[in-house]
């Protein structure tokens, strides 16, 4: 999926590799990584035409520019195999900005959020967006737009749409299959996406997935997941023939619970991605350079660590010659201070000098967004009786939201009533939430209870809400609920804390409902105040409104809501509040 060079290339290639001619760069008195042999030996690296000429150790290599890499140690570019971009709420170029200097040279991204936004328009217009960075980004196609049948999206992908995407450049392969459920049951619209790109790989979501339905899900040709959360479900993966990506992100942080497994008979299989990384966590933490620092913590050897985030990811995805500093491969490089703290002195990206000392070194381009994708939230008029909810009498079915977790659980119990009505009980931390769509289509809105946010008064809101991205609150009073969904609307997308009717703190997402045209350190600090505020309002969780968005991921267990309702993910059902109420609504599938 990258550029083939030209007999003219490869002929300077060889004679700069030969000494015949001087290279275009040579990074000098340095300690190379080698990814192959494990070894960190002492080497001068010459670049010739944005590639690795030599990598020699009796240096003397002629360059027109040299760099000074004494005391430095030199690895491939760092690569994270499964991210979404606009889960950092960032631009292409402001994210690049922000991960660059830290050592990322390439990502594998899955539009999958704007495409639930925009459709294939959307996934174009972010490709372009990336266009001319010095960060390369890969795509994978999602595959489940909408994700299930179970809620309102702004969009659809089908298997011909995935395929006119298949040749746009950067593409190799399909995103994280969500529907599981699909693919054991055969459905066709399922299988003929996941054929839509012939002889590319595909990733897999599939949390808790086990005995032959895993047998019979890998056996469809998806040969990744992410979504493991303990060491026997990602063991049975691995065993499967699976690459396991082990994520630690923002909201979902499972390293600990997994890099155990990683040990000389795995490790070639192992792979360490961010899936949804905040921007906040981006700019105090960093990216890819933080999950090294955790791995080598947790008792990961520093070349292993950097080789799940090199090599593996580049020959999992089939890159030619990247992921290594060898002779003929793409001159990514980054150098370290040391194995331990992975603080990068400098970057090369395509042979040239990006960043040095935590910053830029070249300019970036700026992407005009179309005003298509800057005007997506259209809400209903919502009023004050909108979050109302019946008193049925008997337990209600509570969405139990797990901080760090995508995962929720489904517990009963019985709801505080007035004027028979359902109240929120903060006392008992029983919290109405809504969800609005906001794509203007169906104008939907879905009342229920949610457990675990803990707020004492007031209500958030945000327009990211995966994976359709309607808008979702939550909140201890309904005018609070009512107001910030309306905030949102009067924004544009983005998220908001509200108190007494008032906003209290809030971060515009304009660009599709979810991303910001600022830096990261803006977007960053806004979204620090964001969760202060949320705190003060009571809520308990790290971060509130990461967690906030997944509440309506209708294909992760087990209760979940969305402008259709309250969904049962392992029945594959809307089912009431009530749970003495026995009908279910089963939609057919897509």
């Amino acid at each position: 999926m990258n550029p083939c060079p030209t007999a003219a290339e490869t002929r300077d290639l060889i004679e700069a590799a030969r000494g015949k001619r001087p290279c275009d760069l040579a990074l000098s008195g340095g300690l190379v990584v080698n990814v192959f042999t494990s070894e960190i030996l002492r080497a001068d690296v010459g670049i010739q035409g944005g590639r690795i000429a030599a990598v020699s150790a009796n240096g003397g290599i002629e360059a027109a520019a040299v760099i000074d890499a004494g005391g430095l140690i030199l690895s491939p570019g760092l690569i994270d195999a499964h991210m979404h971009l606009e889960s950092t709420m960032l631009t292409p170029a402001e994210f690049a900005r922000a991960a660059l200097p830290l050592g990322t040279t390439a990502v594998v991204s899955d539009p999958h959020e704007i495409a639930n936004v925009a459709g294939a328009s959307g996934i174009r217009e972010l490709m372009s967006a990336c266009r001319n960075l010095p960060l390369t980004f890969y795509f994978m196609l999602p595959p489940a737009v909408p994700a299930s049948e179970f809620e309102t999206s702004g969009a659809r992908l089908d298997a011909e749409d995935m395929a006119s995407l298949a040749n746009e450049p950067h593409v190799l392969g399909i995103a994280e299959e969500m529907d599981v459920a699909g693919v054991l049951d055969t459905r066709e619209e399922t299988l003929s996406k996941l054929g839509s790109l012939p002889g590319r790989v595909t990733d897999g979501h599939a949390p808790g997935l086990s005995d032959r339905d895993l047998q019979a899900y890998a056996a469809a040709g998806i040969t990744s997941d992410h979504e493991s959360t303990n060491h026997w479900d990602a063991l049975e993966k691995l065993r499967a023939g699976m690459y396991l990506m082990i994520r630690e992100g923002s909201a979902a942080r499972n390293l600990d619970d997994l890099i155990g497994l990683v040990d000389p008979n795995t490790e070639r299989r192992c792979l360490l991605v961010t899936d949804d990384l905040s921007p906040a966590d981006l700019v105090s933490r960093g990216h890819v350079d933080h999950l090294l620092r955790r791995a080598v913590r947790r008792g990961v050897g520093p070349v292993h660590a950097i080789r799940m985030v090199t090599l593996n990811a580049a020959e999992r995805f089939g890159l030619d010659r990247v992921g290594a500093i060898a002779p003929g491969y793409r001159a990514d490089l980054v150098a370290f201070e040391d194995l331990s703290d992975f603080r990068a002195a400098f970057v090369i990206a395509g042979g040239r000098l990006v960043a040095a000392d935590g910053e830029m070194a070249v300019p970036l381009p700026r992407h005009r967004f179309s005003p298509s994708l800057m005007d997506s939230v259209h809400i209903a008029e919502i009023d004050s009786g909108t979050p109302a909810i019946p008193d049925r009498g008997g337990p209600a079915r509570v969405i139990e939201a797990v901080d760090g977790q995508i995962i929720t659980r489904e517990i009963v119990m019985r709801p505080a009533s007035l004027g028979g009505q359902v109240r929120a009980d903060v006392e008992r931390d029983i919290l109405k939430i809504v969800v609005a769509e906001r794509h203007g289509r169906s104008g939907n809105v879905a009342v229920a209870l949610v457990t675990g946010f803990g707020l004492k008064r007031g209500a958030i809101a945000s327009s990211v809400a995966h994976d359709s991205h309607n808008v979702v609150a939550v909140g201890a009073s309904d005018g609070d609920i009512v107001h910030a969904i309306r905030h949102i609307g009067e924004i544009g997308g983005g998220l908001v804390a509200v108190a007494g009717e008032r906003a209290l703190a809030d971060l515009p997402l304009p660009i599709a409902g979810l991303i910001s045209p600022a830096s990261a350190p803006s977007v960053a600090g806004r979204l620090r105040r964001l969760e202060h505020a949320a705190h003060d309002l009571g809520c308990r969780m790290e971060r509130p409104f990461m967690t906030l968005s997944f509440m309506c991921l209708s294909v992760v267990p087990e209760l979940k809501i969305t402008d259709r309702g309250l969904v049962d993910v392992a029945r594959g059902a809307i089912v009431p509040t009530f749970a003495g109420e026995e009908a279910v609504t089963k939609l057919a599938a897509g």
